[in-house]
């Protein structure tokens, strides 16, 4: 038997019964081959590429929206320990109800609201406002026996007096604890001044008290009605009351108890109706003086202490009493630096025609004035009780 002798094919060349032959390819073939797959490669990276892009931006899209949720913060989530309670959103109620018509019946009518237990007079009292000039009451006191009581006195008319008051207390080289104790418990709005002046070279020490309250008023440009009331003197509640109405200066008349205690006189204006026609007096020794005036017989609008251009006055020169005149002439020469002449003046009450205020010379010169005023121990009796 004939033997054929098949020669082996290559030994990269493979037959295989589906008549398929795979074949290495050579060099080039391969550079084909990988050039294909790369591109498969890089098209599948792009499509991955695309899809996670599309990915990213819609979570990013997701998250920026929920981040713009009115949430509420962090300090809102603390709070509220993460409780799911629904609050009601916040209502705007004048802008909501700006609009709204709310239907009323025909047959209701409100003609007025009452306060139970006033009447309607009651109640317009108690609460209508009056508008007052502030009175500036100025007293010059001292050490004495009847101190405390002449303040006492003159601090309960003060008290009765309407709002507002000002009470300028002014005492000699220092504010004694006794008067600051008995201004305390007044009950009135008051200022507690010194006057620090040599005592060896003052004629009258009220002159000069005067004088640091009338720079006291200058210097804070107090507004209102000042008037000049010793302690010892004696007022009536209707003065107080009548010198709000002064615009520049008022005067009325005083009655004085005679230095003799015999008689009383009477110093001041003769008026008709609110104009000054002339003076009163009895004195043949102060026949001279321009204006017949005592102390506690005007008062003056404060503004022309420290305003000399609204009153039109020829000198700005501050305002004051002197001390280096005659005995009896301090009213007159004070009175002489505020008003020209008696057109001036005003009359209080109008007509002059009563006194609302006392003289009486009532001092106790012999006294004994207690350190403190406080007695120490009892005084010896001078009639015995049994």
């Amino acid at each position: 038997m004939a033997s054929i002798r098949r020669t082996l094919s290559p030994s990269n060349e493979r037959h295989y019964q589906n008549g398929n032959q795979y074949s290495v390819q050579s060099p080039s073939h391969k550079l084909v081959l990988n050039g294909k797959s790369s591109l498969l490669n890089s098209r599948k990276n792009y499509i991955s590429r695309k899809k996670l892009f599309y990915r990213c931006l819609v979570f990013f899209v997701l998250g920026f929206v929920l981040g713009m949720a009115p949430f509420g913060g962090f300090d809102d989530a603390k709070n509220s320990d993460f409780s799911f309670e629904i609050k009601p959103p916040v209502v705007n109620v004048k802008e909501e109800m700006k609009d709204v018509v709310i239907p009323r019946p025909d047959n209701v009518v409100v003609n007025s609201v009452k306060l139970p237990g006033l009447g309607e007079e009651e109640v317009h009292g108690k609460f209508d406002y009056v508008s007052r000039k502030l009175l500036i009451v100025v007293t010059p006191t001292y050490n004495r026996a009847l101190q405390a009581y002449y303040l006492l006195r003159l601090s309960e008319v003060l008290k009765l007096v309407k709002s507002p008051l000002l009470w300028v207390v002014v005492e000699m080289n220092v504010a004694s604890a006794e008067t600051a104790d008995i201004l305390r418990k007044t009950g009135v709005m008051y200022r507690h001044l010194v006057c620090s002046k040599n005592m060896t070279d003052i004629k009258d020490r009220g002159v000069h008290q005067r004088n640091v309250a009338l720079e006291h008023i200058e210097h804070h440009r107090l507004n209102g009605i000042v008037y000049f009331a010793d302690d010892d003197n004696i007022y009536s509640l209707e003065l107080f009351e009548s010198i709000r109405s002064i615009n520049r200066f008022g005067t009325w008349p005083v009655a004085m108890l005679a230095q003799s205690k015999s008689k009383a006189i009477l110093e001041g204006p003769v008026c008709n109706g609110s104009q000054v026609i002339g003076w009163h007096t009895n004195e043949k020794s102060k026949q001279l003086r321009r204006f017949h005036v005592d102390m506690s017989g005007f008062a003056f609008n404060s503004t022309i202490l420290w305003d000399p251009k609204k009153w039109h006055r020829p000198t700005s020169d501050p305002i004051r009493q002197l001390d280096n005149v005659k005995e009896g002439f301090q009213e007159t020469t004070f009175i002489e630096q505020i008003v020209e002449d008696e057109s001036q003046m005003e009359a209080v009450p109008p007509g002059c025609s009563r006194v609302l205020n006392w003289h009486l010379h009532l001092e106790a010169h012999g006294a004994v004035y207690p350190g403190g005023w406080l007695l120490q121990k009892n005084l010896d009796a001078i009639i015995s009780t049994t």
